[in-house]
């Protein structure tokens, strides 16, 4: 069974959609997405989309705020280009019908941790998931869009399923990807001319995370295996303050809260931020991670505590009725108690490669959104330049696309029916179901918010045990959505661990004790690693 269009689109955020609408106009397009079209990071994301607007605000500024965050390792034109695209996107958003919240008929415009100036343009607190709406909205209306839901992408496909030895002087090519039909527990094949990822992050490699279940790190799993190059992967950015609560599975406490003013105080009441950075709550992610990691680690307290309180509590409700809402089901009224709150992963600044127009390794495979490293967060992403990032890097995905579409022959051979051979034994699976749970504790515990090289060393050799043993039992059964996902978390883990592994310094997201100080003259590169 198979399905061929001019684009394939592998899911269904903001960089995804936006992807699939531009390339609509030069061509039929086709989007796969594991769970409903709305179920993305995206869709999860509160804080906003940040853009210079204000008559106090400048390009460079935007700039020097991105480069600052990123700790030396930002690619200067890839931070102008989304900058300097940033006003159009709002506008583009807007017309395809976004509401962002205003204020006397202006943008109302936040600020958030480590932004120079109000420059955060949103929608109340739920800024992702309203662009989610307008987007789902308009790719239903275009007739030129199918979008397939349930479907998770196994392989992109390329010369090697047709068992072709590829060497690394030839270019190999993309031509769509197998996806399992999880409904129909099917394996189909997606042909097509030009193949996107937009697959979003990784989050779910660890414990805690603010990410949905489905951000099993799909895309650089799949690129990587194709022979792309993936890097910086040790730059897994951990959001300083979701709530901390038995049931509340790591919901993200916006930084907007503490840009509107919120206090970081420990157990005892004390606000100690003040004694990390001269910013003290308004702290690039990774300095207030770092620092609530050695407040509790300190004290030996379970968690730190957000403080609104001396906030009007008006005015608290108003800008933050999704975060207040979601308290409350957990008998936490956020203007009248200390919110507890933990780190937990969040963004993943690494990915797959790519250069300015979105181009991987791999000829006709692009990536876009939070799966691509486009040199655009460097070591630490300043907060909000994701969705930003993701809505300029889908149209530059589809200028450099739809002009290839136009001037090159873009044949597609047959390719083979995935192979179903196998046999599924559910009791084989019961043995290594709890392998998830097991490498989430594992990059939790080892590779999280500081590192060593002894933790490092312990992880990987946990991490390949686990890898052989998915590894031999996916080559001999029949493929599921959770084996598809389990292989993919093993593979993220291990390429994690390696790119942490390379650098021998602390920078940005990455803190080693081993390597406390960061080293400018072997440290200023990016960490890329390919399978040849």
């Amino acid at each position: 069974m198979a399905s061929t269009t001019d684009f394939l689109v592998i899911g269904t955020g903001i960089a995804g959609y936006s992807a699939a609408l531009k390339c609509a106009r030069a061509g039929s397009v086709a989007i796969i997405t594991k769970k409903s079209n709305s179920e993305s990071n995206t869709n999860y994301a509160q804080g906003g989309i940040a853009s210079v607007i204000s008559p106090n605000d400048s390009f460079e500024m935007h700039v020097q705020d991105t480069l600052k965050a990123g700790a030396g390792l930002c690619r200067l034109d890839a931070v102008e280009l989304i900058v300097k695209n940033g006003p159009s996107a709002i506008n583009e958003l807007t017309e395809i019908g976004v509401h962002f919240t205003k204020t006397d008929g202006r943008l109302d415009l936040g600020r958030e941790g480590g932004h120079s100036q109000h420059r955060i343009v949103h929608a109340q607190d739920l800024t992702g998931r309203e662009i989610e709406r307008a987007l789902i909205e308009a790719v239903k209306s275009n007739p030129n869009i199918q979008v397939f839901e349930n479907h998770i992408a196994l392989e992109v496909i390329t010369e090697h399923h047709l068992r072709k030895k590829i060497t690394e002087p030839d270019i190999v090519h993309c031509f769509g990807a197998y996806a399992l039909d999880i409904q129909n527990n099917i394996v189909k094949k997606f042909l097509s001319k030009i193949t996107i990822l937009a697959s979003g992050g990784c989050g779910q490699v660890y414990k805690h995370t603010t990410n949905p279940k489905i951000a099993t790190g799909d895309g650089i799993a799949m690129a990587y295996r194709a022979g792309a190059r993936v890097g910086n992967l040790e730059f897994m950015q951990f959001h300083p303050t979701s709530l901390y609560h038995p049931e509340a599975q790591s919901f993200l406490i916006s930084e907007a809260v503490r840009g509107f003013g919120a206090y970081l105080t420990n157990a005892a009441g004390e606000r100690f931020m003040e004694r990390y950075s001269p910013q003290k709550e308004l702290a690039p992610r990774d300095i207030v991670a770092r620092a609530i990691d050695a407040e509790m680690k300190k004290r030996g307290e379970a968690c730190v505590f957000l403080d609104l309180r001396h906030l009007d509590a008006h005015k608290t409700i108003e800008h933050f009725p999704h975060i207040y809402k979601n308290c409350l089901k957990f008998k936490i009224d956020i203007t009248k108690e200390p919110v507890p709150v933990v780190p937990a992963a969040h963004y993943m600044c690494g990915g797959v490669q790519t250069n300015l127009d979105g181009q991987t390794d791999i000829h006709r495979l692009y990536a876009c959104g939070e799966v691509a490293l486009t040199g655009v967060h460097g070591a630490n992403r300043l907060a909000s330049n994701s969705l930003l990032e993701a809505v300029v890097f889908a149209n530059q995905v589809y200028e450099h696309a739809s002009k290839l579409l136009t001037t090159e022959k873009l044949d597609i051979p047959e390719f083979p029916e995935w192979d179903e051979s196998g046999t599924f034994s559910s009791e084989e699976w019961i043995l290594i179901e709890h392998n998830r749970e097991e490498i989430q504790q594992i990059m939790w515990d080892y590779v999280g918010i500081v590192r060593s090289n002894l933790r490092l060393e312990r992880a990987e050799r946990r991490i390949q045990l686990i890898s052989d043993e998915i590894e031999n039992f996916y080559k001999g059964t029949k493929v599921t959505e959770a084996l598809i996902e389990l292989r993919n978390l093993a593979k993220l883990a291990k390429l994690i661990i390696r790119c942490a592994k390379i650098r021998k310094e602390s920078r940005g997201l990455h803190y080693t004790t081993d390597y406390i100080q960061t080293d400018d003259v072997h440290g200023l590169n990016d960490t890329v690693i390919r399978t040849f």
